[in-house]
């Protein structure tokens, strides 16, 4: 699970505000207690909690950045290109902005959002855009944890130790066409990943190509050590 920040310099000034750059102003969700929590309480921190505020989500940060942007429904309507009813349904939670349209929201108010882990607090980044793709230029899915697997022949001749494999895997050593591939089964990657602990991210195809390089080369070393 993750939790957003929002930092903005149209905030009162802090004590960091040198180091920042400007004044900031860290917004975070209201800690929302279970039952079990709430039966625990004393009369006076029950009333002290029922006080608020509360999160006001989509429609509430759709508020916050007219008010940074000290503009009307009207106004930032204007700004982005839409009815002033659209931007009245995102404020009373009637629609949502697209993703898109929020980032344009949150950089028209020159406020940054960053992602954190809630348990252990650890920035949590969008994947990589540079990651490897298959030979159709599809990504892979990003649950699966990728794996080089050698250098790329046709389907046909894996299973096979003919010349024409082995030519297939010389040109594609040339050419840097690296095979690569994951786990179907969700039991042995599990564990792997037990073993060798989550991959943060996809690999980019260079990196890919490199490992598989360095592993010929350690192959070359080995068969030298053994002559």
């Amino acid at each position: 699970m993750t939790t957003t920040e929002t930092h903005t310099p149209h905030s009162a000034a802090g004590a960091d505000d040198e180091a920042y750059g400007g004044p900031r102003v860290v917004v975070s969700e209201r800690h929302y207690p279970d039952l079990e929590e709430m039966e625990r309480w004393t009369g006076a921190e029950m009333r002290w909690w029922s006080l608020g505020p509360f999160a006001g989500e989509i429609p509430g940060l759709v508020r916050r950045i007219r008010r940074i942007l000290d503009v009307s429904q009207r106004g930032l309507a204007a700004l982005l290109g839409v009815s002033q009813s659209v931007v009245a349904r995102w404020e009373t939670g009637r629609t949502s902005p697209r993703a898109s349209v929020l980032h344009r929201l949150l950089d028209m108010a020159d406020v940054a959002v960053g992602f954190r882990d809630k348990e252990t607090g650890d920035a949590v980044e969008p994947m990589r855009d540079d990651g490897a793709r298959n030979r159709a230029g599809s990504r892979f899915p990003a649950h699966a944890d990728l794996k080089p697997k050698g250098w790329w022949i046709p389907r046909h001749l894996r299973t096979w130790t003919t010349n024409d494999a082995y030519r297939w895997q010389r040109r594609s050593r040339l050419a840097e066409q690296p095979s690569i591939g994951y786990r179907a089964s969700q039991f042995w990657k599990r564990v792997e990943r037990e073993v060798w602990g989550t991959p943060i991210d996809h690999p980019a195809r260079h990196q890919v190509v490199a490992e598989l390089h360095a592993r010929d080369e350690e192959r070359e070393d080995r068969r030298r050590q053994a002559a």
